[in-house]
């Protein structure tokens, strides 16, 4: 079998989502280490927590392929004494590379939105408007659903510990707009191109009160649970694209949100 590279593994992400798609403020692609460096294991997550470094770790990876990106803001300096410093600390002295898929993966066929309208049940999924690309989705429900209901379908197609719903009033949800992750400044968006809900993480109490007033449901669903299903759509599209290569890829399926319901 051929040899997989740090570069080859970067190369299949990209093919993926490349690059070019992720917003201007993003930091994707590789983070730490070399792309010459030999790569028998990956290890795929959604964040780059110690605890995922663990496993890496006792996996001998010498890759993790992660959505969210470990640096993004400039950094000035690496102290081991802290939680950042010592994760990079440690993906160095365990010679771990690291690359991150973000908004480009948010945004591409396939990638993380694309799967979130999946996993909800949406059909006839589009961009927003004539975007041709689109952190965003619209999509329809094969039979409508009241605004309660629909967010218990959420919660249960999600697996998520618990979802909010910002009801705005008595009517019923057929189109709905979503993006994973942090995107409620869409919610007015979905709501210009006709949709009765929008689905995301992270609502912000104005953003709920807006919503209300422009007579559109939302569910937030959470950060986590609206992203990790891509962590394993990932790890599969990783072990078709690089089959003719030896290396093993291995995904997290031990993760949990950082918010639970008491």
């Amino acid at each position: 079998m051929k040899k997989c590279t740090v570069q080859t593994a970067a190369d299949a992400v990209n093919r993926l989502a490349p690059k070019k798609l992720a917003e201007e403020w993003d930091n994707p692609g590789l983070l730490i280490g070399d792309p010459s460096a030999e790569v028998k294991k990956i290890f795929v997550c959604l964040d780059v927590l110690d605890e995922n470094i663990s496993r890496a770790i006792e996996l001998n990876a010498q890759l993790i392929i992660a959505h969210h990106p470990l640096i993004f803001h400039a950094i000035k300096n690496i102290r081991f004494d802290l939680p950042h410093g010592k994760k990079i600390s440690r993906l160095i002295k365990n010679n771990l590379a690291v690359f991150a898929a973000h908004t480009n993966l948010d945004i591409a066929a396939g990638g993380v939105n694309d799967i979130l309208a999946s996993k909800i049940g949406l059909v006839d999924v589009k961009n927003f408007g004539d975007e041709e690309f689109s952190l965003g989705r619209l999509g329809t429900l094969e039979t409508p659903m009241t605004a309660e209901d629909f967010a218990r379908h959420v919660k249960k197609v999600l697996n998520a510990d618990n979802v909010r719903l910002i009801c705005a009033g008595d009517f019923m949800i057929k189109k709905v707009g979503i993006c994973g992750g942090a995107g409620a400044e869409f919610i007015q968006k979905a709501k210009f191109f006709g949709a009765q809900a929008f689905v995301t993480g992270d609502v912000k109490y104005h953003e709920a009160q807006a919503a209300v007033e422009n007579k559109i449901h939302v569910v937030d669903a959470g950060h986590f649970a609206t992203e990790f299903p891509i962590v394993h759509v990932l790890a599969d599209y990783l072990r078709d694209e690089l089959k003719d290569f030896d290396v093993e890829i291995f995904e997290d399926t031990a993760a949990k949100d950082f918010f639970i319901t008491i």
